[in-house]
């Protein structure tokens, strides 16, 4: 990948191009910044041209055998390390090695996706996935050897706060004083989950949401959108072209998940407390990964709805069924509830987190919302 193919962020990709240049590549940097901000094609487009044989101005030269290899994912000294599930019937660990083929086809489809995106890819939707000894054992044994091309090694870690603390125990090493000319690249969308002792051995670059207008040009360019269309999907997208992308194409998750919000709200007010019940049995049994992707969902509607109150529709960020909604919906949420209804669904997120009983989370979150609506 070329930093032409990446989309915005060009103070960053100047940064890259004198490090390089100036021959001051730091052994260890971390990309943070929201999804779709586009941290991981930057990573690609810069460890193209770290191994790029004829680097031309900071930047790869595209055309050179090692340009090649990198563009197909196969350069012998790029290495990439991302989470993983274990298979049924798997005996240990998994490790990115064995996804590789996965990996290919989605980075080749396009390196603008999410851990959600990329766990479909799986088709393992409903399970955690993560980062463990296994895999930190790999990188260490594959960092000890020689460069296969006699150059720099490069490692991309994608979403290294998936790592489990053994694992990112056992990097803490490697990662301070490293083999020469080895460069570590994380790529992370939530650097606050990370361990300090990865934090301080890393420099952090924080990339920024990308600008409506820069969105909007790449949907047209790339997408192939009408420009009153790509205006509008720019506008929702919230500065993430993943978010943009996904708003392209049909969403049946945030269709269902607005179902579902809309229905809860609906029996909330009407205290059905038995058909809550069967609402939140029914919610339950999604998987884990989709039910904090529902109430994640839950907390950008109330914030939706709340700012809808104040009358300024450049500040919202609703679909045509969301905002359809809103006209009877906002004025439930205001000043006395808004920071309660938050408060339980961020606590909803939290338990459902750490593996607490779903049936018993959406049930007590559901009844809450009896006394909330009405505040």
């Amino acid at each position: 990948m070329l930093y032409d193919e990446v989309i915005g962020q060009e103070e960053i990709k100047t940064l890259l191009r004198r490090q390089l240049a100036e021959d001051r590549v730091p052994h260890a940097q971390l990309f943070c910044g929201q999804e779709g901000s586009g941290k991981l094609p930057m990573a690609l487009a810069f460890a193209s041209a770290l191994l790029c044989r004829e680097p031309e101005e900071g930047g790869a030269c595209g055309k050179c055998p090692a340009c090649r290899m990198t563009h197909a994912l196969a350069h012998p000294d790029l290495h990439f390390v991302f989470p993983v599930i274990r298979q049924k019937g798997q005996s240990g660990e998994a490790v990115s090695d064995q996804y590789l083929k996965e990996w290919r086809e989605q980075m080749a489809e396009t390196p603008y996706f999410d851990r959600l995106g990329w766990l479909e890819r799986l088709g393992v939707e409903n399970q955690q996935s993560q980062i463990g000894v296994a895999e930190s054992d790999l990188i260490l044994r594959k960092l000890s050897l020689m460069a296969g091309q006699g150059g720099k090694k490069v490692m991309i870690i994608w979403q290294p706060e998936q790592m489990n603390i053994p694992a990112a125990n056992k990097l803490l090493k490697i990662l301070e004083e490293p083999p020469a000319g080895t460069v570590f690249l994380l790529v992370s969308d939530r650097p606050e989950q990370l361990l300090a002792t990865i934090l301080s051995r890393t420099q952090r670059i924080d990339f920024g949401p990308l600008p409506a207008a820069t969105i909007r040009e790449a949907l047209i360019s790339r997408n192939a959108l009408q420009p009153a269309d790509a205006a509008n999907v720019a506008h929702l997208s919230e500065g993430s072209y993943i978010r943009a992308l996904q708003q392209i194409h049909i969403d049946e998750d945030n269709a269902l998940f607005f179902d579902m919000f809309v229905l809860l709200m609906r029996l909330s007010y009407m205290r059905k407390i038995k058909d809550m019940h069967e609402w939140s049995e029914q919610v339950a049994s999604w998987g884990r990964e989709r039910q904090k992707n529902f109430l994640a969902y839950c907390q950008r509607l109330v914030r939706e709805n709340f700012i809808y109150n104040f009358h300024r529709p450049e500040l919202n960020y609703m679909n045509a069924r969301e905002a359809d909604f809103a006209v009877r919906f906002a004025r439930f949420i205001n000043e006395r509830n808004v920071i309660g209804i938050t408060d339980e669904l961020a606590l909803a997120e939290r338990d459902i987190s750490q593996n607490v009983n779903p049936r018993m989370v959406f049930f007590d979150f559901a009844l809450k919302m009896i006394v909330l609506l009405i505040r």
